[in-house]
């Protein structure tokens, strides 16, 4: 059972084995939100299906109160488990995801598994670029639906007002890049800037210049000092929209620091309340 990740040579041994398993290819671009598509029907693992981080990793923006819940809030846990029990997921299904952004948003849906308390979920390593075997463009077969059923979650989060009442008790780690971290530029949501207390960790630190992750011992010696002196389970995690977030939840997984959070508004939904604190610099 591969957990984090797994490189192409390992894949294509476990395809060969014709053991229960599910490519999903999480190609998107928040730019073009059409992109991933797009090139998901160019070209793809061969039998992977294609989810969309608007329509099948995310759910409403608003919540039944009418507020905000920041550009990416994760869908309730039975839609989504019915979701992947639709592509054939079962019990004993290992999962691996990919994209072509370095993990962005394969680390999503690999953060998504395991918040539904599957644990047989792993990114391809160097993502598409580093698959040698050939592509498809053949949509796969419909599957026959899975048994899978959501279970104790093996990941956390917090929410907004939970995360107010402990700030300053927690480490916060901001995955944006650094210019959207201090505020000087703030290209998507309402406000620029920062949670107070937070320290950045732009995701794309976590990969070498290959595009690979970099081993886990010198990920590990990257995190620890950022977390101490606080444990796993008192770290969140959050970017603009809880989507790399994730690469960091990942790169800490494999690393061998486990136990931390992620709020899955994150930046688009703290300032896009004019109450919440914000920081700068």
């Amino acid at each position: 059972m591969k957990t984090t990740l797994i490189d192409a040579a390992a894949l294509q041994q476990l395809i060969a084995t014709r053991a229960p398993l599910l490519l999903i290819d999480c190609g998107f671009d928040l730019a073009d939100s059409a992109a991933g598509e797009r090139a998901y029907a160019e070209g793809h693992l061969p039998g992977a299906h294609y989810l969309h981080l608007d329509r099948d990793l995310c759910g409403p923006k608003s919540g039944p109160d009418g507020a905000f819940r920041g550009r990416h809030p994760l869908p309730e846990r039975a839609a989504f488990a019915a979701t992947m029990a639709g592509l054939g997921l079962s019990t004993n299904t290992q999962v691996v995801a990919y994209d072509a952004q370095g993990g962005m948003y394969a680390a999503r849906l690999w953060w998504m598994l395991r918040w539904l308390g599957h644990a047989a979920v792993a990114v391809l390593d160097g993502g598409k670029a580093a698959w040698t075997g050939p592509l498809s463009r053949e949509l796969p077969a419909t599957p026959a639906p899975g048994d899978f059923r959501p279970g104790e979650p093996l990941v956390g989060s917090i929410e907004a007002d939970q995360l107010l009442a402990q700030l300053g008790r927690l480490r916060l780690i901001d995955a944006r890049a650094p210019e959207r971290f201090r505020g000087e530029v703030e290209p998507l949501d309402q406000q620029a800037g920062h949670i107070p207390g937070a320290s950045n960790r732009l995701f794309k630190n976590n990969l070498d210049e290959r595009g690979f992750f970099k081993p886990a011992a010198q990920l590990r010696a990257e995190f620890e000092p950022l977390l101490a002196p606080f444990a796993g389970s008192q770290v969140v995690h959050q970017c603009g929209s809880g989507v790399t977030a994730c690469h960091n939840l990942l790169a800490m997984e494999h690393a061998g620091l486990a136990g931390s959070l992620l709020y899955p508004g994150s930046w688009s939904e703290w300032s896009g309340d004019p109450r919440r604190p914000v920081a700068k610099g």
